[in-house]
């Protein structure tokens, strides 16, 4: 993939910015959930980990080195894992009321998942040394 780099890095940044997007809804206790504001719940920042892997992320597509490219493809997984979990925490029904699902966790989910392919084709120069 001659554009994979730059493309990775489009991604992330979008991913990013899903974070301060509306995720989900809760009516009974009328509060829009983003990945950075929790509302009225006790989740915390739930997309903040997803900030710092994308960051993680950057940074590795920025290097040169084939560590870096290695160390890429276990941050993208663990940025997967981790947009996997906010969608089963802040999607769960509660005592028989469910929030309403918005944009922004489906596309946390698909962006994620994007990472995570790219990761897996790096564009790297390999120098050939002859003996």
């Amino acid at each position: 993939m001659r554009y994979s780099n730059q493309l990775s890095i489009v991604v992330a940044l979008l991913l990013i910015a899903v974070c301060f997007g509306p995720w989900v809804y809760i009516a009974h206790i009328d509060t829009t959930i983003t990945g950075w504001h929790a509302g009225k719940t006790n989740l915390g920042k739930p997309g903040l980990m997803n900030i710092i892997f994308s960051s993680i992320t950057i940074l590795m597509i920025l290097l040169p080195s084939i560590w870096a490219k290695r160390i890429n493809v276990f941050v993208c997984s663990f940025n997967f894992s981790w947009a996997i979990r906010n969608y089963l925490l802040t999607t769960q029904c509660e005592m028989g009321e469910c929030p309403e699902k918005r944009y922004g966790i489906y596309v946390l989910l698909l962006l994620s998942l994007c990472l995570l392919v790219l990761s897996l084709f790096p564009q790297f120069k390999i120098n050939k040394q002859v003996d």
